[in-house]
């Protein structure tokens, strides 16, 4: 009880010693700090650094209580101050890539988690969120190649090596991500979407019959998973087997009425198979249901391409003239 009462002495004559002007000291500043009071931490830190405009270590522990209070912006600049005063300062460099990070802006992170890999190779949490930022950039060969080293010291990190499997997906590097999803799969056979991000690689390395087969897997697991549906279905598109694939694309629409483009392909599998006013109906349906540029979706094989978008146009037009 009476140390109890000796800290709350102290942090009560630390406060009043700031609001009443005195000049705190590092002591000061980290005695309020291990006792929680952040805000005032944060004043003895500002106070210090005003009184010592050079000391690089005052502004990176002002950056570091400043964080804990998820202060993130006014961190960062507590950090790159320190780091323009000392540009060697140990951790300095991490902390603000951290600050960058947990706003957000990837791209800002990517030069201190750099610089503090450099200044400390074997710095496994840097080497992580180096990688972790070029993905969050959509860098996905940089952070490819820095998340594969990590993933190497962390075997056992199962979303880790997700974010690697994807990144080696995205940047176009199917035998690595189909390496990785093998591995995930063997620890988690029954992920529906590492079942589905194989059968993308699986199609990347041209190997499309397998990739149905990868997506049949993910939806017996999965059977009401949305755009799942989709996905087969334009898979066997791919490979001309338009029966296989309408049973798909309307396996889709019955789950979702609007989903446009199901009932584009749908459409177009219509066209070829010379069902004109049937392909009239759904590329209308289809068209009136486009508010705006369509993005790629999860499953990744249903990015619209503006030549195709103009192409069904054509057709619809062509078939309203008639």
């Amino acid at each position: 009880m009476k140390n109890w009462k000796m800290e709350l002495a102290l942090v009560a004559f630390l406060s009043a010693s700031l609001v009443s002007g005195q000049t705190a000291s590092p002591a000061d500043a980290q005695a309020l700090e291990s006792q929680g009071k952040l805000a005032e931490a944060a004043q003895a830190w500002q106070s210090i650094t005003q009184q010592r405009p050079n000391d690089a270590a005052a502004y990176a522990s002002l950056g570091v209580v400043l964080s804990k209070q998820q202060k993130y912006p006014q961190a960062a600049l507590a950090y790159r101050k320190a780091i323009k005063l000392n540009p060697k300062l140990p951790g300095a460099q991490l902390n603000l890539g951290l600050a960058e990070f947990k706003q957000g802006k990837f791209r800002a992170a990517i030069v201190p988690f750099r610089a503090s890999l450099a200044s400390e190779p074997q710095n496994a949490q840097a080497l992580t969120l180096l990688g972790l930022s070029y993905y969050g950039d959509k860098q996905f060969e940089e952070a490819s190649k820095y998340l594969k080293l990590a993933a190497a010291s962390d075997a056992a990190n199962a979303e880790l090596r997700r974010v690697l499997a994807q990144s080696c997906l995205w940047a176009k590097d199917y035998s690595c991500a189909l390496e990785e999803f093998r591995q995930i799969l063997q620890a988690d056979p029954d992920s529906a979407s590492a079942h589905v991000l194989s059968g993308e690689a699986l199609d990347g390395l041209g190997r499309t019959s397998e990739a149905i087969e990868e997506f049949r897997t993910a939806a017996r697991i999965s059977p009401s998973e949305p755009n799942l549906h989709f996905g087969i279905g334009f898979l066997d598109w791919k490979l001309h087997q338009y029966d296989d694939a309408r049973k798909e694309f309307e396996a889709e629409i019955a789950m979702n009425p609007d989903h446009s483009q199901a009932l584009a392909y749908m459409g177009d599998i219509e066209w070829k198979t010379d069902h004109a006013d049937a392909a009239l109906s759904l590329l209308n349906r289809a068209i009136k249901r486009i508010p705006q540029p369509l993005r790629r979706n999860w499953i990744g094989f249903a990015n619209y391409t503006e030549a195709r978008t103009r192409a069904w146009w054509e057709k619809w037009r062509r078939l309203r003239l008639r």
